[in-house]
């Protein structure tokens, strides 16, 4: 294939030939995928609802929620059509489509985990002007920016990988990334390149900055609190650490696997990881809010046990 036309499909070689155990795979991820969309789903109304969640840490849960039914309905669809198909195409255009939903999602996740943690940073280290410092209209403008910045700071990355001439169409991954489409290209890849690291550079380094301030210093100021402050500042933090660890590690392994040569690696591991970047966080995060925040659960109670006396 030597110009950008003839290349209208690509092919995910990730999947290779499943057998008939693709029907255990598919039934497995669905499952999965239904219960994700279900979780989020429920916490999403419950805040939406609840007058009582209606305060900035809870709003900024709902941003969270909805980037995971975000990136796993882009994510699993395909997936699990490709699971069932003999073949394993994807149009361009569709291919393209997956690649900007997907980096979108990842970023937006980790900047909504870095505004979770100004919050709870403005929360426990500054109490008295946490009112003033994390009004309504900043906390919206937190949760626009977030989204916002994760669709405009792609579109450049976007745009160059478009007007590149494909001399290939074999990407050995599950979905599309732009990384991939870039290594198909024909010509020179210098400026995709340099802009790459640029935006991994906006994606990853700049929101590590205000979480790993925030968190140093709730532990500083819960190390000089009381018991009693220690352990309610800590259960409001540690599902948003866990998640951030969860979210982290997966995605960690996703860049590497991106930027370098893991053929060494089997296929089926490289899956898995993949798998488990779009599934863990968006089941994880849900179900641990859910149980963990004793206002989230009392509000569960309220809404689906009114007349339990557990």
């Amino acid at each position: 294939m030597e110009n950008t036309s003839e290349v209208t499909f690509l092919i995910l070689a990730a999947y290779g030939d499943l057998g008939k155990m693709k029907y255990f795979y598919f039934c497995c991820l669905l499952l999965l995928y239904l219960t994700i969309v279900i979780a989020n789903i429920i916490l999403i109304s419950l805040i939406f609802l609840d007058r009582s969640l209606h305060e900035p840490m809870y709003v900024f849960l709902c941003s969270l929620f909805m980037n995971e039914l975000y990136g796993s309905t882009t994510f699993f669809p395909v997936l699990l059509l490709h699971i069932l198909a003999d073949t394993h195409e994807i149009s361009r255009a569709n291919c393209n489509l997956q690649n900007f939903c997907l980096h979108t999602y990842g970023t937006t996740e980790i900047y909504n985990l870095a505004v979770m943690a100004y919050d709870r940073y403005l929360s426990i280290c500054h109490p008295l002007h946490y009112s003033s410092r994390m009004n309504s209209c900043k906390m919206y403008s937190l949760i626009v920016f977030t989204w916002s910045f994760a669709f405009i700071k792609f579109l450049i990355p976007l745009s160059l990988q478009l007007q590149l001439p494909l001399c290939g169409n074999i990407i050995h991954k599950l979905y599309c990334a732009n990384y991939s489409l870039v290594r198909l290209s024909c010509i020179d890849t210098t400026l995709d390149n340099i802009y790459g690291v640029f935006s991994l550079v906006l994606s990853v380094a700049v929101p590590l900055i205000p979480i790993l301030f925030s968190y140093a210093n709730i532990v500083r100021i819960c190390y000089k609190s009381p018991k009693e402050a220690r352990v309610k500042a800590l259960n409001t933090c540690i599902p948003q650490v866990i998640s951030l660890l969860n979210f982290s590690v997966s995605g960690f392994f996703e860049i590497v696997e991106t930027q370098f040569d893991l053929a060494h690696i089997p296929q089926l591991i490289r899956n898995i990881f993949v798998v488990y970047l779009f599934t863990c966080p968006q089941l994880l995060n849900p179900v641990m809010y859910g149980v963990r925040l004793t206002k989230i659960r009392k509000a569960l109670k309220k809404r689906f046990f009114p007349n339990s006396t557990v």
